[in-house]
C-alpha cells in the first residue's frame, strides 16, 4: 500500500509540533493537557491546519491556552523550520478540537447512568 507524501508530512508535522508545544509549555502560561490531534497540510505546502485538543481545569484556562498557541504560531513555525529542513514551511492555523472534552462529558454521563438506581422490571 502506497502512502502519499502529504499523509507522511501530516504525521511528521503532528509529531514535531507536539514536541515544540511541549517545550513551549516551559516558557509560556499554557495550562492543561495540550494534544495535537491532527495536522492537515495543504497539497501546495503553503498552509497547514493544526487541530489541538486542550484539557484544562476550567474553560477559562482552556481558552487562554488556545490563545497562547495562536499567538505563538510564528514561533512554532520557526522552530518547525529548524527541525524539518524543508524549502517552505507552511503557515500554521490552530483549530480547537473538542473531542477530548466531548469524550470526558460522555464518560461522566455513562457513569451517571451506571450508578443510577434500576427500576424493577415488569413481568
Amino acid at each position: 500500500m502506497k502512502v502519499s507524501r502529504t499523509s507522511r508530512l501530516n504525521g511528521e508535522y503532528q509529531k514535531e509540533i507536539s514536541e515544540i508545544i511541549r517545550r513551549l509549555k516551559d516558557r509560556t502560561p499554557l495550562k492543561g493537557l495540550v494534544s495535537v490531534t491532527e495536522a492537515d497540510v495543504a497539497p501546495d505546502l503553503k498552509t497547514a491546519k493544526i487541530y489541538v485538543s486542550i484539557y484544562a481545569p476550567t474553560e477559562e484556562d482552556r481558552e487562554r491556552s488556545f490563545m497562547v498557541l495562536k499567538e505563538n504560531a510564528g514561533y512554532i513555525r520557526h522552530e518547525l523550520a529548524q527541525v524539518m529542513r524543508m524549502r517552505t514551511v507552511p503557515a500554521l492555523t490552530f483549530i480547537l478540537d473538542g473531542t477530548m472534552v466531548y469524550g470526558s462529558k460522555m464518560d461522566e454521563l455513562f457513569k451517571k447512568i451506571e450508578s443510577s438506581p434500576k427500576s424493577p422490571e415488569n413481568d
